[in-house]
């Protein structure tokens, strides 16, 4: 615990100017970020008497070990740039609002030339319109299916739409009329465009421009005594309305707005966002954070407006945003969302009226959702303390293991040899943490002595984080490693996690060899204050060092339950890595080493010759004739195939019998692929 006044600037050292702060721990590490009308006097707060601080305020101020700020012009920018940095760094003592499910949208993918309608999740992508989010799939499932019939806009998938171009064919639904049928040349490219336009002015609440056009279609085709056709109209004004009932009116006056409520206790908050356009509510969605640190109302809802709008463009951000509290000060925020916009944004408590009836609604919501989320999480709280208290009592641990390391190795008898690491804190997931390791120090298949160089390297990486306190040596390439998302190292300014923090528990997947060569490793460390044990998967029994027997746990045990989470984690990410490596090693191809082919030119020049074998004997001639290939290519091409070995013939591994290379055999990348059954192909995996 460190004592604030050892790294409280000197008085005059602030400016008194707006800005954003940040405290870092004793390992560099962004705990908490902040911003200030006046980095002065809001500093100045966090070095007052211990005492008189509150308890969250107290527990981030006595873990930080420095403070650093940076000036802005405006407390607009001031927002901006926190909301940058919490998302970039994620600190600890930042409220961090997090989703308990990933919400579906109904999207439009405008940036296609033939738009598709389709159900997304996840990151917005440019160029697509989005609707929502709705609280279940099949909820705009069944919508689209209403309104296909008057705006049958693509669904399909790219592969079944290029196979119904192929084959001039739609598919079922441009034969029953909910597809304008674009792949085979019913409507033209501009004709499907301003149908997905339509389609997505129509959802975006513009609802009665479209009644009314239809109603008067409807009513000349009965004038004109066309009785089917007038049927059919009113048939899809019938499907318009049942779409529209689905979202009930709830403002009269056609508003776009989005409604924010909290509800919160000492320790939580649950913030309930109902999003209404066109006077409808067309999205719900709910998020739950901890309050890690003291925080008002009209903070909680300004943290709440950076999440929910720090991505958002345009009218993505509605006219009116209506809050139970404001944020103080008020005018940054709302020049803020104005500017996310482009046009003006009201920010208000409504008073009166629909929108305040509406609020009280929005206002239950919250409340119903943090009763059920502190139910739940009391119950999965209660389960993980008990695993970890009983994983403690096992192991004879002085205290609970809150952060759990676990490795394993994978291969591919022997080839492509790689390990995980994977990171569970307080019985959860800590998925930025999990590493990936290539193994480099030998060849072939030697699971203990993989294991012994894997946690020799993460603890050599640890020990000089220790001594550098913090500080990197740029030396990414010794490990080989690299994140769940899959980027490599970075330098070290309090972003990912990387080696810095020791377990209290080492878990290795494995019996009696793995866990001495886990102990070894430590022990040639000089590193005693670790606890190591091994799961082994056959009768789930757990290993310590230096003892004949293992400890088993009962079958019902919360602690063997978490163990096997952690070990089951472990394998899943190294086998996903394992084969990912082999599937990049098959589709190597000779082509890959020539300067300047790129993978439009090798899939060009695969498809016009058909192999790699029959590109090879190909005279340069002959390779210019492909589109994009110029003479000198051609040569660079034709000798790189001259100087390379010919590639090994396919075999089929249960008969033995050598295959004819044929383009159905070609992995993407123009090399042969080894033929056989796909149990026989995969090989032991471990």
């Amino acid at each position: 615990m460190a004592d604030p006044s050892s790294y409280r600037p000197r008085p005059g050292q602030i400016p008194d100017s707006p800005g954003v702060y940040r405290f870092r721990d004793e390992h560099r590490r962004v705990i908490y970020v902040g911003k200030a009308k006046s980095l002065r006097q809001r500093l100045a707060n966090y070095f007052q008497d211990l005492a008189s601080l509150h308890p969250r305020t107290r527990t981030m101020v006595t873990t930080a070990a420095s403070v650093e700020w940076t000036v802005v012009s405006t407390e607009v920018e001031a927002l901006q740039l926190e909301y940058s940095w919490i998302k970039e760094y994620d600190p600890r003592f930042n409220v961090k609002y997090r989703d308990d499910k990933s919400y579906p949208y109904l999207a439009v993918t405008m940036n296609e030339e033939f738009p598709r309608v389709q159900v997304m999740r996840g990151h917005k992508k440019k160029g697509v319109r989005y609707f929502g989010p709705y609280g279940h799939a099949w909820a705009i499932r069944d919508t689209v299916d209403l309104l296909l019939r008057v705006f049958p806009v693509r669904t399909c998938s790219a592969g079944v739409f290029k196979n119904a171009a192929r084959t001039g064919r739609p598919c079922l639904l441009g034969y029953i009329g909910k597809c304008s049928a674009p792949c085979v040349g019913r409507v033209s490219a501009d004709e499907h465009r301003e149908l997905a336009e339509d389609f997505g002015d129509f959802m975006a609440g513009r609802t009665g421009t479209y009644l009314r056009r239809l109603e008067k279609q409807m009513t000349e085709a009965a004038e004109e005594m066309e009785y089917e056709r007038a049927a059919r109209l009113r048939d899809d004004i019938e499907a318009l309305k049942k779409a529209m009932e689905k979202s009930a009116v709830v403002l009269a006056d056609a508003t776009d707005a989005d409604l924010i409520a909290v509800a919160e206790d000492e320790l939580e908050a649950a913030v309930q966002i109902f999003h209404v356009r066109g006077g409808r509510v067309r999205g719900q969605r709910g998020w739950v954070t901890d309050k890690v640190e003291e925080i008002t109302t009209g903070a909680l809802v300004e943290h709440a407006l950076q999440q929910l709008y720090g991505e958002e463009t345009g009218d993505s951000v509605p006219k009116e945003v209506l809050v139970p509290a404001l944020p103080d000060p008020v005018e940054p925020v709302q020049e803020w969302l104005t500017g996310r916009r482009g046009a003006n944004v009201s920010l208000r408590i409504p008073q009166r009226g629909d929108k305040k009836a509406l609020m009280e609604t929005v206002q239950r919501n919250a409340l119903q959702t943090l009763a059920l989320h502190k139910t739940k999480r009391a119950s999965d709280l209660t389960t993980r303390s008990r695993a970890l208290e009983e994983i403690a009592g096992a192991l004879d641990l002085d205290s609970a293991p809150l952060r759990i390391e676990c490795f394993d190795i994978s291969h591919l008898q022997g080839d492509d040899v790689v390990a995980s690491m994977v990171v569970f804190e307080d019985g959860l997931q800590r998925k930025s943490e999990y590493r990936r390791f290539q193994i480099k120090g030998f060849e072939g298949q030697d699971d203990v002595r993989s294991m012994h160089e894997v946690i020799s390297r993460r603890f050599r990486r640890y020990l000089a984080e220790k001594e550098k306190t913090g500080e990197w040596v740029e030396d990414g390439h010794e490990d080989g490693l690299a994140g769940e998302s899959g980027n490599g190292l970075k330098d070290d300014d309090g972003r990912p996690k990387k080696f810095a923090y020791p377990p209290q528990l080492l878990v290795v997947d494995g019996g009696q060899p793995q866990v001495a060569a886990a102990k070894k490793a430590l022990d040639e460390l000089g590193i005693d204050d670790i606890a190591v044990c091994g799961l082994a998967k056959r009768l789930e029994e757990v290993w310590l060092p230096d003892e004949d027997d293992p400890v088993v746990l009962p079958r019902t045990s919360e602690g063997l339950y978490l163990l096997q989470r952690v070990r089951d984690e472990a394998h899943r990410f190294a086998i996903t890595y394992q084969r990912a490596k082999r599937a990049k090693r098959f589709r190597a191809s000779t082509l890959d080493d020539v300067p300047g082919l790129g993978e439009t030119r090798k899939q060009a020049l695969l498809k016009h010759f058909g192999s790699l074998k029959k590109l090879r004997s190909a005279t340069i001639d002959q390779i210019c004739e492909v589109p994009g290939i110029g003479r000198k290519t051609a040569e660079t091409i034709a000798v790189a195939l001259a100087q390379a070995a010919p590639a090994a013939p396919a075999v089929n591994t249960a008969t033995g019998e050598i295959m004819e290379e044929e383009p159905d055999t070609m992995g993407s990348g123009g090399e042969p692929v080894t033929a056989g059954t796909p149990d026989e192909r995969r090989g032991q995996e471990t």
